[in-house]
């Protein structure tokens, strides 16, 4: 008598009716790292160019470098949108205030000052439309996008404008990028990539 195999489980986590919740990202087994929440909907994230490493060791150190006490700077951690949307930019500015617990997975969307994210191929239409939309709907204060722009980053930069509750352009930086907020900072933008030639030294 033959016997029939198991069926074997599911590869990916079935959605519950109505798609997945925050809550639900901390306690699904073997999910990958870096997933994201999106409308109730996982994002699992492919495999990162070099240049997307470059960016984000580049604005988290700097960053972390020139943030003043009151503000910490985070890389890839989530941030708490509502029930249905936890994305995960690439870094990101908070109050010092909300102390960390060393074993938190997330943080509340009213603390961030800052998102940061890093475009991928795969990325662009949420890193380009999806997220800002979410990110200024809970009030984060700035927004940047940086792009591979052959070899170098473009950093496009976005201040919530309180009148209309969306994000304005202030700035497209491309060798040099100086801001005066969230804090001040002047940073050589062709550092990212160590295989290009490198600015002048700002006076």
């Amino acid at each position: 008598m033959s016997i029939e195999p198991e069926a074997s489980e599911p590869r990916w986590p079935v959605p519950p009716e109505g798609g997945w919740t925050a809550d639900d990202l901390d306690t699904l087994p073997n999910l990958p790292p870096h997933t994201e929440l999106i409308d109730g909907s996982l994002i699992f994230v492919s495999p990162q160019s070099f240049f997307h490493s470059w960016a984000v060791d580049f604005f988290t150190w700097h960053l972390r470098s020139l943030a003043p006490p009151e503000l910490q700077v985070v890389r890839e951690c989530t941030i708490d949108i509502d029930r249905y949307n936890r994305p995960e930019p690439d870094v990101a500015v908070f109050d010092s205030l909300v102390a960390p617990d060393p074993g938190q997975t997330r943080y509340p969307a009213d603390s961030v000052r800052l998102a940061i994210e890093v475009v991928s191929p795969e990325s662009r239409s949420r890193d380009r439309e999806t997220k800002p939309v979410k990110y200024a709907r809970v009030k984060i204060p700035h927004y940047w996008r940086v792009e591979n722009h052959d070899g170098r980053a473009v950093v496009y930069v976005f201040e919530l404008e309180p009148a209309t509750g969306t994000y304005t352009s202030t700035g497209i930086f491309h060798d040099r990028m100086k801001v005066a907020v969230p804090f001040p900072m002047d940073l050589d933008l062709t550092a990212i990539n160590p295989t290009t030639p490198r600015a002048a030294d700002p006076e």
